[in-house]
């Protein structure tokens, strides 16, 4: 029997398998759900809700970005329309043309709905929620999908109340979420999310992600944390959380790599391995240039954009991970494995071991390293911390 190094066996046992063969296939399964699991969003409502400023706001891409959903006073959305999170490809946001208006009347609306194309629907209004909104979301709960109703434009309601004498943010928020309750009744007691598309940091945006990750099944609660906009301290913190509970997965990929004697895959495999999952912390996290540049620019402070320059930042820039240590050790490394995979008996254990090692200390070091890094930035940028 071979023996195995103490860290492998505490991550076979993590897995819940029982042998090194079984973890690693659950852990290769992991790590390609972790990137590639797709998740389709439907964004619908009335016309003039404001959906494709949501849809822009989820993507976090401004309206004047080329790639951004077009937003206007008139009748934007013609027609169902994807878009791609900017990061995460596998992401889909689709905007969908508002129900009940002359160009979409509610009944053929219904009939040219794709449901079973979407993992859950979010159903935007700027006002009152009316009947058209009622029998969409009946119609959804037959599919078996999930629907959240967004009341959305809640700042401009703020701004409007605000000149009144005697005004209480809490009270008018109350208010208006009692009011659209009252108009949807009809579906039981449906909760009801209070939205600036222009500002996520406020009102029910971190309550929404809260209740998706609730009712989402694991996949689609594995993307939805990778892509969705950091609305907070504790935003962030779920996001540096999950990336933690992944680091056994890559590493043991990597560990089960290193057991086949092919010269030079394992390194460069690790190396792959390393740049995927730093770089979708990278991007979940806000650390790339145009996030940083919205960042900046929502809270005047220019010098945002140039705080992300840890060596990891650069090294994932560089797509060049592993030259964050020294090369020629990597390369003494990954020809160690291989020979040791030659031996039998313990070969390939002792192989596996020093790539899972390796992998294991790069992600730690690096995933602590942008963590810091993007608390750092929220913190110079006056936003709450954890």
């Amino acid at each position: 029997m071979e023996t195995q190094d103490p860290a492998v066996a505490e991550a076979v046992k993590a897995s819940g398998e029982s042998t090194l063969e079984k973890a690693t296939a659950k852990a290769k399964e992991t790590v390609d759900q972790m990137l590639n699991v797709s998740l389709n969003i439907a964004v619908t409502g009335n016309t003039g809700s404001g959906k494709s400023s949501f849809v822009n706001a989820l993507r976090e891409i401004r309206e004047d970005d080329e790639r951004a959903a077009p937003t206007g006073v008139t009748e934007t959305t013609m027609k169902v329309t994807m878009y791609e999170h900017p990061t995460m490809p596998n992401v889909k946001i689709w905007d969908l043309p508002g129900i009940g208006s002359p160009n979409f009347k509610a009944d053929k609306y219904l009939k040219d709905v794709k449901f079973k194309d979407y993992d859950f629907f979010f159903i935007l209004n700027s006002e009152r929620f009316t009947q058209n909104d009622i029998m969409l979301a009946k119609e959804i709960r037959k599919q078996r999908k999930n629907f959240y109703f967004v009341r959305s434009k809640i700042d401009n309601d703020i701004r409007a109340e605000e000149r009144k004498k005697g005004f209480d943010e809490q009270k008018v928020l109350s208010e208006i979420r009692k009011d659209c309750q009252k108009n949807l009744k009809d579906v039981g007691e449906p909760k009801v999310f209070l939205i600036s598309s222009y500002d996520l940091e406020k009102y029910d945006f971190e309550i929404l992600q809260n209740t998706l990750e609730e009712e989402l099944p694991d996949h689609n609660r594995s993307a939805l944390l990778q892509a969705w906009p950091v609305c907070s301290a504790a935003s962030l913190e779920k996001k540096i959380k999950f990336f933690e509970r992944m680091i056994w997965a890559a590493s043991l990929a990597s560990a089960g790599i290193a057991v086949v004697p092919v010269p030079g895959l394992s390194v460069a495999c690790d190396a792959s391995i390393v740049l995927l999952f730093l770089s979708r912390c990278y991007y979940s996290f806000g650390l790339d240039d145009r996030s940083l540049s919205r960042l900046s620019e929502k809270v005047n402070k220019p010098h945002l954009k140039y705080m992300a320059k840890s060596k990891f930042v650069a090294a994932i820039k560089e797509k060049a991970v592993t030259r964050v240590q020294v090369s020629a050790a990597l390369a003494t490394i990954a020809t160690v494995e291989f020979l040791f995979s030659l031996l039998p008996g313990v070969g390939s254990a002792i192989a596996a071991g020093m790539s899972f090692i390796t992998t294991q200390y790069l992600l730690r070091e690096g995933l602590q390293d942008l963590a810091e890094t993007a608390r750092n930035i929220r913190r110079e940028a006056g936003l709450n911390t954890a």
